[in-house]
C-alpha cells in the first residue's frame, strides 16, 4: 500500500462517519443511549482521542519503542474510553467538534509525512494507524446508522 491508497483508506470511512451523522441538531448529538450511555458527541469524541493516541504513539514506533500499555496507565482500555469520554463531557459540544475536526487534520498531515516504508506492509506504525482509524470509524459509523434507523432520525 502506497501513501495515497493508505489515505484513500482512511478518508473513506471517515466521510462515512460524517455522513451518518450529518443533519443532526444539538438535542440529538447529545441524546444518549447510541452505544451504550454514550451520545453521537460521545462517539465522536472518542474517535478523536484515538486518533490523538495515534497521533502520541506513531513517532513513538518510528523510535522503535512501544507505546505504554492502557491497563498500566489507565486499568485498561475500558477505562480509557470512560475517561476520555468523562473529559469531554466536560467541553462545550462546538469545542468537542472542533477539536474532531482539527485532530483528523493534524493527523493526515502526520500522515502525509510518515516514511513510505511504514506503510506498505502491515508493520507496526501501519497496524496502529488500522486501529485508530480505517478498521475503528465503522464500527461507529454503524453504530449511529442503526441508532438513527431505530429513532426514526
Amino acid at each position: 500500500m502506497n501513501r495515497e491508497q493508505l489515505l484513500k483508506k482512511i478518508d473513506k470511512p471517515w466521510e462515512a462517519l460524517n455522513e451518518a451523522y450529518a443533519g443532526l441538531n444539538e438535542a440529538q448529538l447529545t441524546q444518549p443511549g447510541v452505544t451504550g450511555d454514550w451520545s453521537v458527541i460521545d462517539i465522536l469524541a472518542h474517535v478523536s482521542a484515538w486518533e490523538n493516541e495515534a497521533l502520541t504513539h506513531l513517532p513513538h514506533i518510528l523510535e522503535g519503542r512501544r507505546p505504554p500499555k492502557y491497563a498500566d496507565l489507565y486499568g485498561g482500555i475500558d477505562a480509557f474510553n470512560a475517561l476520555k469520554a468523562q473529559e469531554s463531557r466536560a467541553r462545550p459540544m462546538a469545542e468537542v467538534l472542533a477539536r474532531v475536526e482539527e485532530t483528523h487534520r493534524q493527523l493526515i498531515a502526520y500522515l502525509h509525512t510518515a516514511p513510505e516504508e511504514q506503510l506498505a506492509t502491515e508493520t507496526r506504525f501501519r497496524r496502529r494507524i488500522r486501529l485508530d482509524t480505517y478498521s475503528h470509524y465503522p464500527i461507529h459509523t454503524q453504530a449511529i446508522r442503526e441508532w438513527r434507523a431505530k429513532s426514526g432520525i
